[in-house]
């Protein structure tokens, strides 16, 4: 195999097994959240649900672009992401290899999930704790 074809497969290794990685870690670091208190149950299942849908959403928006038909809008994709689907996102991204090379949506992408980890991280705080205690789940 020529030096390109190896470092191309190299590199789509360790960005399958980089996302594959961090998608686990967050899920344990939520579920340990959950485990403490911190977060409600509902919200385990609910970044599971978003996660999940919005695997989905991406397969089909793949599928979509590989038969010339509609596709899924990118925003729909973001703000999926944004609601805590991320962790799909993130691993749909890499498992299908779609929407890895397209730069703003790589870098918006990024920005979507930093935001959803900076409001995870206020719901920890004393005033998003108390939030989450007024919410009827």
């Amino acid at each position: 195999m020529p030096a390109d074809g190896y470092c191309a497969l190299y590199c789509a290794i360790r960005s399958v097994v980089l996302a594959n990685t961090l998608a686990a870690l967050f899920s344990a670091a939520l579920a340990l959240s959950v485990a403490l208190g911190r977060l409600p149950l509902a919200a385990l299942f609910f970044y599971i649900a978003i996660s999940l849908f919005t695997y989905v959403l991406y397969y089909l928006d793949k599928s979509a672009a590989r038969r010339g038909s509609w596709r899924i809008q990118e925003r729909t994709l973001h703000l999926c992401a944004l609601l805590g689907g991320w962790p799909g996102a993130l691993l749909a991204r890499q498992h299908l290899r779609h929407k890895t090379r397209k730069q703003p949506f790589r870098s918006i992408f990024w920005v979507t999930v930093l935001t959803n980890l900076g409001l995870l991280i206020w719901l920890h705080t004393a005033e998003g704790t108390a939030l989450l205690h007024r919410l009827p789940i």
